[in-house]
């Protein structure tokens, strides 16, 4: 799997948008979209488990927000995905919870929190 790339242009800006997947068979594709960010997305699942996993000790979401910041990322987003999986559905309560839980993980490694944005999607 490549890295996606489109860009577009503003009256003030360049925009270059690379989708790199956070599958664990290809980090290194991950690795090189990254390497060249002055922003990222990080998308969380809000699935029950799904969070879980991502957020544990060896999880894919604190590998891929280590890995941004590591590589020099300072403006990070988060989306939240999947909240039409929640219990109930589009859940605030498991949205405070997620952001919460990531919030504390990624101002470990560095982040401003304040200047972190979390976005729920689906």
């Amino acid at each position: 799997i490549d890295i996606a790339l489109w860009k577009f242009e503003t009256a003030k800006y360049y925009v270059t948008i690379i989708d790199a997947p956070g599958h664990r068979d290809f980090i290194k594709n991950m690795i090189t979209g990254t390497s060249q960010a002055d922003c990222a997305v990080l998308i969380v699942a809000a699935g029950i488990g799904e969070f879980e996993a991502g957020i544990s000790k060896n999880g894919q979401t604190r590998e891929h927000a280590l890995l941004a910041f590591t590589l020099g990322v300072k403006q990070l987003i988060v989306g939240v995905n999947k909240m039409d999986m929640t219990d109930p559905p589009y859940s605030e309560t498991r949205f405070e919870e997620i952001k919460k839980e990531v919030s504390s993980y990624i101002k470990k490694i560095g982040y401003n929190t304040a200047s972190v944005a979390f976005v729920p999607i689906s």
